[in-house]
Parts: C-alpha cells; sequence; structure tokens
C-alpha cells in the first residue's frame, strides 16, 4: 500500500488533489478578505459584525440545501471529470462578479460592492455543492480500497492547508489585490481540472429529478435507512454546525475580545486550519488506514474541553488601548497569547481527527455508483444543520450574549457529537 504522501506522486490523484486545494484557496481567499474587510472597515459594532458573518454564511450554505440532490445525481450519472471541468470554468465567472464587488467596496461605492460580493459567496456555494460530492466520490473509483482513507485524510489535509493559504493572505494584501489573486487562481484551478482522468457512470443510468425538495427528500431517505451512514451523517452534521458558529463569532471576537487586528484574525483561522490539516494526517496513521469511528468520541471530547479553555483564557486577556488594535507582533508580546494560539491549534487537532474517520464511512459504506449521491446527502444534512447554526448565533447575539459566551454553546455540542460518535462505534467496529 501506498503511505498516504506517495498518492501525491499518482497520475490519478494529483490533479484532483490539486484542484481542490486551488478551489479552497481561492474560495478563502475571496471570503475572508471580504469578512475582513466589512468587519474592520464597514461595520463597527460586534452585534452588526455577527450578523453580517452569519448572512454570509447562510447565503454559502443554501445552495447545498436545494441543489445537492441533484449534484449527486449527476455526479453518479456523468463523468465526474466532465462535471469538474465545467465547474472549474464557472469559478472564472464568479470570481469576476466577487473582485468586481471588492473593488467598488473599497472605492466607495459600499452597498453596490457589498451586494456583488455578496451574490459571489452564494454562486461559490452553488459551485462548491456541484463540486462538493465529487471531491470525494470520485476517490473509490480512482484508489484501491486501503488507500480511500489515506486519500480522504489527504483531500482534508489539503483543504485545509488551502484554507490556511487563502487565510492569511487575505490578512496580509489589501482588496484590490485580492481581487487580481482570486481570477487568477481560477484560471489556474481550470487547466488543473482539465487534467484529472476520467471517472465515468457506474451501474445504471438514472432518471435525474430536478425538483430540489422531493429529489432531496428521496436522497435522504434513500441514504439515512443504512444504521451506520445515519450515524456518521448526524455526527458529520453536528461538527459542522459547531464549525458554523466558530466561523461566525471568530472575526468579532478576535476583534473585540483579544482586540486585534485583522492579520491577527487571518492568523487565528490559519492555526485553526493547519490543526484540521495535522489531525486529518495524524488520525490515518493512527487508525493505519482502517475505516473506524474508535478514536472520534475521545476526540470531539477533548476538542470541547480545549473550547472551554479557550474562552476562559479570553476572559482574562488585557485588551488593547481604546482606538487601538494589537498588530501580529504586539499580540504575540502579550502573556497569554502563546497560550491562546496553543489551544486553538489543539481544538483543530481534535477536530480534525473527528471528522476525517468519518467522511471516509461515507465513501465506503455504499457501493461505487452510489457514492455521490451519499456525499450529497450528507451536505443537504450537513447543509441544514449548518443553517440552523448561524441562525442560532443570530438570535443568540440578539439576546446580547457576547462571543466568549457563545463559545460554552460550542462546548456542549460536542459531548451530543461525542454521543453519536460512540453510537456509530458501538454499531460498525
Amino acid at each position: 500500500m501506498l503511505n498516504a504522501l506517495g498518492l501525491l506522486k499518482e497520475r490519478r490523484f494529483l490533479p484532483l488533489f490539486a484542484t481542490q486545494f486551488l478551489g479552497a484557496f481561492n474560495d478563502n481567499l475571496f471570503k475572508t478578505s471580504m469578512v475582513l474587510f466589512a468587519t474592520y472597515e464597514i461595520f463597527n459594532d460586534p452585534g452588526k459584525e455577527s450578523n453580517f458573518n452569519a448572512l454570509a454564511t447562510g447565503l454559502g450554505i443554501l445552495p447545498f440545501f436545494l441543489l445537492s440532490a441533484l449534484s449527486g445525481q449527476l455526479a453518479d450519472t456523468t463523468d465526474k471529470a466532465r462535471i469538474i471541468r465545467l465547474v472549474k470554468l464557472a469559478e472564472i465567472g464568479i470570481m469576476l462578479v466577487g473582485a468586481g464587488g471588492l473593488v467598488l467596496a473599497r472605492a466607495g461605492h459600499g452597498q453596490l460592492g457589498m451586494g456583488l460580493m455578496l451574490g459571489a459567496v452564494l454562486l461559490l456555494g452553488v459551485h462548491s455543492t456541484f463540486f462538493g460530492p465529487i471531491k470525494y466520490a470520485i476517490l473509490p473509483q480512482a484508489l484501491r480500497e486501503d488507500e480511500v482513507l489515506a486519500g480522504t485524510g489527504l483531500v482534508e489535509a489539503g483543504t485545509y492547508l488551502a484554507i490556511l493559504s487563502g487565510t492569511v493572505l487575505a490578512g496580509w494584501i489589501n482588496t484590490d489585490v485580492a481581487a487580481v489573486a482570486v481570477l487568477l487562481v481560477a484560471v489556474v484551478g481550470f487547466f488543473t481540472g482539465r487534467m484529472v482522468p476520467s471517472a465515468p457512470r457506474e451501474g445504471a443510468e438514472l432518471k435525474i429529478n430536478f425538483n430540489p425538495l422531493t429529489s432531496s427528500w428521496r436522497l435522504i431517505s434513500a441514504t439515512l435507512h443504512i444504521p451506520r451512514l445515519f450515524l456518521a451523517i448526524c455526527a458529520i452534521s453536528f461538527f459542522w454546525t459547531i464549525g458554523s458558529v466558530l466561523i461566525i463569532i471568530f472575526p468579532p471576537l478576535v476583534k473585540n475580545v483579544l482586540t486585534a487586528d485583522e492579520r491577527v484574525a487571518s492568523l487565528t483561522i490559519a492555526i485553526f486550519s493547519v490543526g484540521v490539516a495535522i489531525g486529518s494526517v495524524v488520525i490515518n496513521t493512527m487508525l493505519k488506514g482502517k475505516v473506524s469511528a474508535k478514536y472520534a468520541p475521545a476526540s470531539v471530547l477533548m476538542m470541547g474541553a480545549f473550547v472551554v479553555l479557550f474562552s476562559l483564557i479570553a476572559r482574562s486577556w488585557t485588551p488593547a488601548a481604546p482606538g487601538h488594535f494589537y498588530g501580529v507582533a504586539e499580540f504575540l508580546a502579550q502573556p497569554r497569547a502563546v497560550g491562546i494560539l496553543l489551544v486553538l491549534l489543539a481544538i483543530a487537532i481534535t477536530g480534525g481527527m473527528f471528522v476525517v474517520p468519518l467522511y471516509a464511512f461515507l465513501t465506503t459504506t455504499v457501493t461505487k455508483d452510489q457514492t455521490a449521491r451519499t456525499v450529497a446527502a450528507n451536505n443537504v444534512v450537513n447543509s441544514g444543520a449548518m443553517t440552523l447554526g448561524a441562525a442560532a448565533v443570530l438570535i443568540i447575539t440578539g439576546f446580547g450574549v457576547k462571543p466568549e459566551d457563545m463559545l460554552f454553546l460550542v462546548a456542549a455540542m460536542c459531548l451530543y457529537s461525542a454521543w453519536l460518535a460512540q453510537k456509530l462505534h458501538r454499531a460498525c467496529d
């Protein structure tokens, strides 16, 4: 068996990995540039900042809820490589819209610019909806059975390293440079997508149902009757609900609690991405290629404990002088800065260790001609759960709950995720 990194030398895997990496990088470069611009240059109120982040998150998730069933059907009845090429071509047009929004907002046309940027977020959600099932469903076709967990771990690790790169870059360049960068990366991604080997339909041709409501219901009904899939999807959905809450509250928390600038905000998100990537690789090593939920309950319990610790450290943080934000050097010079970053890294590592084996369950439980629809069903349930998470942030923020207090909600959700993971472990291992 090839070791995980050995797959990166393989023509059957490398183009897909590169295309996914560039797509995740570009998506996060654009979205982080938009969120940081809105947080630090447009709004001056923690509630409005959280509400804008929740709106952007909701728009990005909505297409997953409406179109995942269609995307799964198309991926299981069409050459997956062909869909990748069409999706990457569409990304160039989407980034033209988003780049225009960034430039206009920076030039002072705030409402028009924000409208275009939010429109691009919605379209990027559509883009990811159609690409998402493919990046996992293509693995059982391209790889041997004993390579699927390693391939899944590499895709996850690459995704979070891409998030890291895009997030860090967004904090260090202005919006004009970001506008040019997202267009260039979209073009490069189009060419790498053209190198993905053909992955034709396996099994009987499907009659596609284009009704988003009935197709979603049938898709979920056809998937969730399998006990281990039901438990895996529920656990993944809870994890991404936790993720959506963290994504929404982190920029306001960094700005208003840690009193740090946008570069520090991008640094904290980047460290989170590194941690998930590390966790993805570590869990593959611990499980030795076996698809198992053995370590999932303990991983998410540790994640919850680190979230509580993060909240406690944040409460004892010494804020910057009024009207001033810590830069990276000033932030790192604070006595508790290293502790903040290490705890954040631990949250991410344990999160990665929790979720990666669960995705491997999705692609190894069903036959190869059903994998895309299974991933799509997971995306429908995930998007609904994440939408509830975003709505919960809006409601809780409306009651005046602070970001550092909201972290306790995240910790409580980790307890429920551990219970689901333990049920999965007992059902399958």
